[in-house]
């Protein structure tokens, strides 16, 4: 469905964080002619979860309205590591590595956007035809002073951290990208900015009209305190089982699932906004974020999926009567695991490990509905599960590494 543009961006500053520069984008939508869409993955991490797809949601948006979506593969900026929000150098992929994860990204997605209609692009394209003339005329476009203001090389700086020279290079052939591609739109997370801007900057010298830059909030992670990360164990991907991901998403608390609606849902905002008048009269939250979890997982698999997903979590969960409200607990494993019976002292669920070994054979402890036999098992970081000692005690533990 063609919507105006008034009605675009609307649908854009949705959830957006900010909009560089506003105005200009409205007058670009106006105009009613394709504009060149451009967003960047350097492929070091080849899994997409929930987090990236509120930036890949933005870009389907504007591909139905008829615009080009270039999706570009970093894989010449993937060789140097982005330092975006690092307080250490990178380490670099080899060539390899950034080619087989560029292929699954490719593959993932196009879960949400049209393959037929997205252009991918490698940075390599050009990036490695540069000699090192042209390399050292692009670095001498920016000072060292101008770089040290972007905020993660400030702290490093001052806290007398390492930054390599050639992290210096990263923003600038972000930006160069942009020239090449001839960028109306670019869109990236809050912690581009410096890089997106640095487009901006260097298409004004080039004689192009800027990029408008979108920059979109960093999703916060099931334990509702920091950004979606795979490496956190808070995430959700977007090829995991329907189970699973119902599980998942059923276990975010009732104020983080309002933020999940306003960057992951398409309903519109008026719709949520009856959902939270029905809660605030007495609804249950819970019928709420089943809602949520079958949207989402129809989305990443289908209709019947999502229902079969929520078949199986009301068997397993709403027959053991585990209550909506419980204690939210993140544990960290310093080897990779926990034990149980540790596991189970932390989160406040026992007064000691005997204590846990003894209820485990007694058959009282549950994970997520199952029972647990074995009283040496080693629980691995990376996932959120509800615990259960006997018939009153729950907690909803993460654990990290």
């Amino acid at each position: 469905m063609a919507l105006s543009a008034s009605e675009v961006l609307a649908e854009l500053a949705r959830g957006t964080e900010e909009i560089l520069v506003a105005e200009e984008l409205k007058e670009k939508l106006e105009k009613g002619t394709p504009l060149v869409v451009k967003a960047g993955f350097d492929p070091t991490a080849p899994d997409l979860h929930l987090g990236h797809t509120v930036l890949i949601n933005k870009l389907r948006l504007l591909q139905d309205q008829g615009h080009k979506i270039v999706f570009l593969i970093g894989d010449f900026t993937g060789m140097i590591g982005d330092p975006s929000g690092k307080n250490v150098t990178r380490k670099p992929l080899s060539r390899e590595d950034v080619l087989a994860n560029a292929e699954t990204y490719k593959e993932q997605v196009f879960k949400i956007l049209d393959p037929e209609l997205t252009e991918v692009r490698f940075n390599s394209e050009w990036m490695s035809k540069m000699g090192a003339d042209d390399m050292i005329k692009l670095a001498a476009r920016q000072t060292v002073a101008r770089m040290l203001e972007r905020d993660d090389f400030k702290k490093r700086y001052a806290g007398g951290q390492p930054i390599a020279i050639h992290e210096f290079l990263y923003p600038l052939v972000q930006g160069w990208d942009s020239v090449e591609l001839k960028a109306d739109i670019e869109m990236g997370g809050t912690d581009q900015r410096f890089n997106l801007l640095m487009g901006r900057e260097l298409q004004k010298e080039e004689g192009m009209t800027p990029q408008t830059v979108i920059m979109v909030p960093l999703l916060e992670g099931l334990d509702g305190v920091q950004k979606m990360s795979k490496s956190l164990g808070n995430y959700v991907g977007i090829t995991e089982p329907a189970n699973d991901m119902f599980g998942k998403l059923m276990s975010v608390s009732d104020e983080l699932m309002w933020r999940y609606f306003e960057l992951l849902s398409f309903r519109p905002l008026a719709e949520l906004e009856s959902f939270k008048q029905a809660i605030a009269a007495g609804a249950n939250p819970r019928d709420y974020k089943v809602l949520l979890a079958k949207e989402i997982i129809t989305r990443f698999h289908d209709a019947d999926a999502a229902e079969a997903a929520e078949q199986d979590f009301v068997q397993r969960f709403s027959k053991n009567a585990i209550p909506d409200e419980m204690p939210e607990v993140t544990l960290v494993a310093t080897e990779g695991a926990m034990g149980i019976a540790n596991l189970l002292k932390e989160a406040g669920l026992v007064s000691s490990t005997s204590d846990a070994m003894r209820m485990i054979k007694q058959g009282a402890v549950k994970i997520d509905g199952e029972k647990v036999s074995d009283t040496k098992l080693q629980v691995a970081v990376g996932g959120t599960a509800v615990y259960q000692v006997g018939k009153r005690k729950f907690a909803r533990v993460t654990v990290n590494a």
